[in-house]
């Protein structure tokens, strides 16, 4: 019997949870789940003698590494600052990580001793970063076993609203960790290469410029830029690629909006507020906005938007900018946080909800015949405010990446899921879960 052991099981983990605790017999397997509170899983999970829930605290080296010590698999599900203790615990304990996060330049340091120790660490396994990656690899490697090169290569993800649970005008509602929302492009640049040429997006500039794309059935979506797209030429081994940009996708009038938050400040992270706990969200707007003896907050916004502009007044009214009867309780908090506290409110997912997944790609490839352009979409829509479109696409991947590696996969040191031994399976059973890409070929002149 092999043993997986699972940190964290938050929100983001059920689909994880559930794709491995319905194959604990027919795998053979023994599922430990260590979390701060076990006490909302004794319920759905005391019963089965295959799971064992473990109190634990992740921050804790002692309490970890106990754990750890006993199973064959790790899969953590924590914060992302937790991944390289947990690495480094499982390379000192000969055992095999699973992440969904991007790999970082002191997770990447690890690479050569979990070679040595023959301990494979696999990130980037959830959606995006994860699918993204299988998915457009193996049309990758299809067009380069036909002898066509790459040319361009872009690349979105969007973790959005289903069509029939879409009833605001910012069509968003937060279906994964909201901060990350708030502080989406801060802390660094876009970088990415056009036509040959690099290019780079401050983040003043982010939510500016944008592309638009239409995917059937589902209509328009903008997509501005990601952090770095350029480390991806060498992890997909295309130096030849004369275009590749990777972004998010949002619907339209969002960035516009979201543009407009940044313009005023209200993103920023970077101070605390004075008396942050007494403003209402009518006095935080006027706090950024010039003093006019006569003119209203409403007024004072409309005039800082600009005509324009002028259409996305709605937006903020209807986020509860404008209120003046309600406190955001947020003590020594920065902008960021009490705007998050605002929008909370306004973009929770009701028990009734369902979340969308949406990714795109669009390639273009030269041969002797001339160039291809390949657009490949996938959009997955949730089941319920548990089983969303966001934690099925991050969970399932890696379900089943587990499978592989308790079934006999190895490939020592840190890696992401690139090579064909891992996708191809993914992406096949992927499929049966309705996670799948449409492609369309068109022929350009």
């Amino acid at each position: 019997m092999k043993t997986i052991l699972v940190l964290g099981a938050g929100l983001s983990a059920s689909s994880l949870l559930r794709y491995l605790s319905e194959r604990l017999i027919s795998e053979d397997w023994l599922l430990k789940i260590g979390n701060s509170n076990i006490e909302p899983l004794r319920s759905k999970y005391s019963d089965n003698q295959r799971v064992h829930l473990i109190q634990l605290d992740a921050s804790v080296a002692e309490e970890r590494r106990a754990v750890i010590a006993h199973v064959d698999l790790v899969i953590s599900m924590l914060p992302a600052k937790f991944h390289l203790e947990v690495a480094r615990d499982c390379i000192d304990l000969r055992t095999d990580l699973i992440t969904p996060s991007y790999v970082s330049p002191a997770m990447k340091q690890l690479h050569e001793e979990a070679v040595l120790k023959g301990v494979t660490i696999l990130n980037e396994t959830g959606v995006d970063p994860g699918i993204d990656h299988m998915s457009a690899m193996k049309i990758m490697d299809e067009k380069r076993e036909e002898g066509a090169t790459l040319k361009v290569f872009k690349s979105f993800c969007g973790g959005l609203i289903a069509p029939e649970s879409d009833d605001n005008s910012w069509h968003y509602k937060f279906t994964w960790n909201p901060r990350n929302v708030i502080v989406a492009g801060q802390g660094g640049i876009a970088a990415f290469r056009q036509n040959k040429e690099l290019k780079y997006i401050p983040y003043s500039q982010l939510f500016k410029r944008t592309e638009r794309f239409i995917i059937d059935g589902y209509g328009s979506f903008d997509g501005y830029a990601n952090r770095d797209s350029l480390k991806y030429i060498d992890i997909y081994n295309i130096d030849e690629v004369e275009t590749i940009y990777r972004g998010t996708l949002r619907k339209p009038d969002f960035c516009q909006g979201w543009d407009v938050l940044i313009e005023l400040g209200l993103t920023d992270d970077s101070y605390v507020l004075e008396n942050s706990s007494l403003l209402s969200p009518r006095q935080l707007m006027n706090a950024f906005l010039p003093y006019h003896l006569v003119d209203s907050v409403e007024v004072k916004f409309k005039k800082f938007l600009r005509p324009e502009r002028a259409h996305l007044f709605e937006l903020f009214q209807e986020i509860g900018c404008f209120k003046g009867d309600v406190l955001l309780f947020q003590e020594d908090a920065s902008p960021a946080v009490l705007l998050h506290a605002l929008l909370e409110k306004a973009w929770v997912l009701k028990p009734t909800d369902k979340d969308m997944l949406v990714m795109l790609h669009e390639f273009e490839f030269e041969d002797a015949k001339g160039r291809t352009k390949i657009t490949s979409s996938m959009v997955a829509l949730g089941e319920d405010n548990v089983f969303t479109a966001m934690s099925n696409t991050v969970g399932i991947p890696i379900g089943i990446i587990a499978k592989l590696i308790l079934n006999g996969y190895s490939n020592p040191g840190v890696h992401i899921p690139v090579q064909k031994e891992i996708y191809l399976p993914v992406l096949k059973e992927l499929e049966e879960f309705g996670i799948k890409f449409t492609d369309t070929i068109t022929e350009i002149n």
